[in-house]
This record gives structure tokens, sequence and C-alpha cells, in this order.
């Protein structure tokens, strides 16, 4: 009976603090996502179904909008968002009329919006789920599969082929995040992935319906 009970004792307390480490973790990973929010601008294009065709079309909008976005006379989140919510209006007709150059009647709305990212890596940067300011390009129904990017800093070209992200985005992370933020995200990709994915998980269960 007395080992019994230091058994239990004993699993009570390790389960205690496995709890409390999941927690603090889970903790620690919002926290570092909300320092990331406040620093980067996602690109979130939303295709109007998942036909082969307007899929297509998403990838071909998605490009044009990066083209255009580099008229941006800024380079800042700040001036990023300011440039596309004046210029609104001329994106989409821009967007509408090549939509409509290839055959297709639905619109494009383009707005600057919160909006939830799953967790995603690019090369060995690997950033956490969460709500990231964002350029979204909506097309017709937007009822398609999602294509997402990071467009401040400008790392749209770089995609999960990308094994290693290169110099230049380096350096532009190491300038906007903290060194503690930077290698929060660019620690063992297989280890933060797996981490990250953990926070998405309980992110989902705990958000409402």
């Amino acid at each position: 009976m007395k080992y019994q009970k230091l058994f239990l004792l004993s699993a009570s307390c390790f389960l205690m603090a496995l709890l409390c480490s999941i927690l603090w973790g889970y903790r620690r990973d919002q926290d570092l996502t909300e320092r990331l929010a406040s620093r980067l601008l996602r690109f979130h294009v939303l295709a109007n179904s998942n036909s082969q065709e307007d899929q297509a079309v998403k990838n071909q909008v998605k490009q044009l909008v990066l083209e255009q976005l580099r008229n941006c006379p800024g380079d800042s989140k700040e001036d990023i968002c300011l440039y596309v919510e004046n210029n609104r209006e001329t994106l989409e007709n821009y967007v509408d009329q090549y939509i409509s150059n290839l055959g297709y009647d639905y619109h494009a709305d383009i707005t600057v919006a919160e909006s939830w990212f799953p967790t995603k890596a690019y090369g060995d940067l690997v950033l956490p789920c969460g709500t990231y300011d964002a350029v979204q390009v909506t097309l017709g129904q937007g009822r398609g599969r999602n294509w997402w990017c990071v467009l401040y800093p400008r790392l749209c070209f770089i995609d999960s082929t990308h094994a290693v992200l290169p110099d230049e985005s380096r350096e532009q992370l190491k300038n906007i995040l903290s060194e503690e933020d930077y290698l929060a995200v660019m620690d063992t990709p297989a280890k933060i992935h797996i981490r990250f994915k953990f926070l998405e998980l309980l992110t989902q269960n705990n958000s409402p319906d």
C-alpha cells in the first residue's frame, strides 16, 4: 500500500509537471506569434474554387499582384499597407481586367485585413500559426485552396522547395526581429515545425465554431 501511494504521488507530480511544461510552451509560442504578427505582413490569395482552372487563375493573379506591389514607393510594413489601401480600386480593376481577358466573369477583392495562417515553412524559416496582418486577395467566391507567403519582409519568392533561406532574406529578418525571436523561428526546422504544429492543434481546438 505504501509503495502504491508513492507511485501514485510520483505519477501525479510527473503529470502535473508535464502539464505545466505544455502550458508554458503554449503560452511562449503564443507570445512569439503576437510579436511576429506585429512585425510581419503576410500575403493571402483565395481561389474562386478548387477546379484546375480556378487554381491556375489563382497562381497567375498572385504573381500579377506581387509584381504590382513592387511599385510601392516605401519599403516597410506600414508603407505597403498604405499603398494597397490607397490603390485598392486600381489594383482590383487591373486584376478584374486580367481575369476577364482569361474568359472568367468573377471579380477580385483586395483588402488589408487580419487573417489566420497555419504553421508554414519557408526554407529553413518556420512561422507559427496565428492571426497576422495580411494583404488578402479573394477571387470570386474565395472557396478554393489558399496561397500564402510573407510580403514584408519580401520573402514571397521563398517556398517549401527551398532548403535554406537566402542570406539576403536572413538579413531582412534580423533587421526587424529581436535576436531571440529570430533564433526562435530559425531553430532546427523539424523541431520547431513539430512544436508549432502542436500550437496549431491547440489553437484550432480552442477556437470558437
